[in-house]
């Protein structure tokens, strides 16, 4: 299951690469500088019922997000930073508020620039949380995780390939860092040892794929593909596909869908999925 996933991906990566670089334009003069983008937004849904004949539960879901990307271009190097940021939660009936979404995510890349497609680069990123996570299948729930706990962390260098404005792929030497303090379990603990490690760290290569595809002048559809192994095991290949389609039904109206997989074997067995769609308003700051 976890081999075709992986091969679905570079599939479909593969196709979006060649379908785009088919239809690229003539090369223009490039422009270097500060290239600057961050994008922010919020919906919420509520109801409630009252003597309602039909049935029915009180609810109330929210969520808000900010993007930003900051890009600095110069003749011979190129420093992009990115972030992405989202919470919500959801509350039904007499259920506490629970989490709907939870994700903070940096990153940055420096290139340095060949003036060829392939060039060298060096990148580091990290991601966590904001809030606790609860294991609502016990009675009362317990808590499995916290802002920092677990952090993952990520260095890395190599060779980029970028043969267009919208598709950039890069294959390096990576170094990970899982680093936990109340919830070392199943995170960064190694079961085969008789200790409880807070800390993990791993040594591998990385296969990371960007897709930034303005659709139309209305839709933006983003994916990133990320891969790390330790080089021990395919099967033991840690998974990250964040997919992104946006379309913008007004200036300040939205409709966003995301779609993510997430393996890691360390954590579960089981591929994991995470899909939401929301409708709601969002803000260009920059």
């Amino acid at each position: 299951m976890k081999l075709r996933i992986v091969v679905l991906a570079f599939l479909i990566l593969g196709f979006l690469s060649s379908c785009l670089s088919a239809q690229e334009e003539s090369a223009k003069e490039p422009e270097y500088g500060w290239q600057k983008e961050m994008v922010g937004g919020a919906n919420l849904t509520q109801t409630s019922f009252d003597n309602w004949a039909q049935g029915g539960e009180n609810s109330l879901a929210w969520q808000f997000f900010l993007n930003f990307k900051f890009v600095n271009d110069q003749e011979k190097t190129n420093w992009a930073n990115s972030g992405k940021f989202g919470y919500g939660s959801t509350k039904t009936g007499d259920e506490d508020q629970r989490k709907s979404i939870d994700e903070i995510k940096l990153e940055s890349v420096f290139t340095y620039k060949l003036n060829l497609h392939v060039n060298p680069y060096a990148a580091v990123n990290g991601e966590t949380q904001f809030a606790a996570g609860y294991n609502y299948d016990t009675e009362p729930k317990t808590q499995i995780s916290a802002f920092m706990d677990p952090g993952y962390f990520r260095e890395s260098v190599g060779l980029g390939y970028k043969p267009n404005d919208i598709v950039a792929t890069r294959l390096g030497a990576a170094m990970k860092q899982t680093i936990t303090s109340d919830y070392p379990v199943p995170y960064a603990d190694d079961p085969d040892t008789d200790g409880i490690e807070k800390t993990k760290n791993e040594i591998g290569a990385e296969l990371v794929t960007d897709v930034n595809w303005k659709i139309s002048e209305n839709s933006l559809f983003t994916s990133k593909l990320e891969l790390f192994s330790t080089l021990e095991a395919f099967n033991e290949t840690d998974l990250n596909w964040d997919n992104v389609f946006t379309t913008k039904i007004s200036k300040y109206l939205n409709v966003n869908f995301n779609f993510r997989i997430f393996y890691d074997r360390d954590i579960s067995k089981r591929r994991q999925i995470y899909q939401s769609v929301a409708l709601g308003l969002s803000y260009s700051f920059l």
